[in-house]
């Protein structure tokens, strides 16, 4: 099997460590393949949309939701090192309101499958990241939510640094306990 898949705390998200193949050249690494990805998770998805961004140590993107056509995301980093965060905003989950948190970095070449109705975001722990998505459905920014990243209720240690770097959005982040959450 090409993915060794750990099942985490949160019900649905899956850290994901693929097989690398090195040697004095370098590495190889399939980073998805469908067929793979569903016998090793039992999911089938079909991803429709790839992102790619670059942030600037210390800065913390997140965290976000769509209210309608949630994204599933399976994530991981190409350059530098993130500390990357779910939290499960699904009503009926046993642990909603809960997160989990994992380093993702260019070096250990972990993923991490965060599924729809999970708020998401990380934090750059290098001197700058690369971080790749793939999506289960599109960006509508009609749609988009965003939870303040320090929101007591949900007490995230965000193995911080130095003070974080937000956007404008970010920074008027609302309060996870009046967030618009799912069934």
């Amino acid at each position: 099997m090409p993915y060794k898949v750990t099942p985490t705390h949160l019900n649905g998200v899956l850290l994901i460590q693929p097989t690398v193949y090195s040697d004095s050249r370098g590495f190889f690494l399939e980073s998805y393949n469908a067929g793979d990805f569903e016998k090793a998770t039992g999911l089938h998805r079909d991803f429709v949309q790839c992102n790619h961004s670059r942030s600037a140590g210390g800065v913390l993107r997140g965290l976000h939701y769509q209210i309608h056509n949630p994204q599933g995301k399976l994530v991981r980093v190409v350059v530098g090192e993130v500390y990357d965060v779910a939290v499960d905003l699904r009503r009926s989950s046993p642990t909603f309101g809960q997160w989990f948190g994992a380093v993702l970095s260019a070096e250990n070449k972990q993923q991490l499958w965060i599924p729809e109705g999970f708020a998401h975001g990380f934090y750059v722990l290098s001197d700058f990241a690369e971080f790749l998505y793939m999506a289960t459905d599109y960006y509508y920014p009609q749609h988009e939510r965003s939870i303040r990243w320090n929101d007591p209720s949900l007490g995230i240690n965000w193995m911080l640094k130095r003070e974080p770097l937000l956007s404008d959005k970010d920074m008027r982040g609302g309060s996870f306990l009046t967030a618009e959450t799912y069934e």
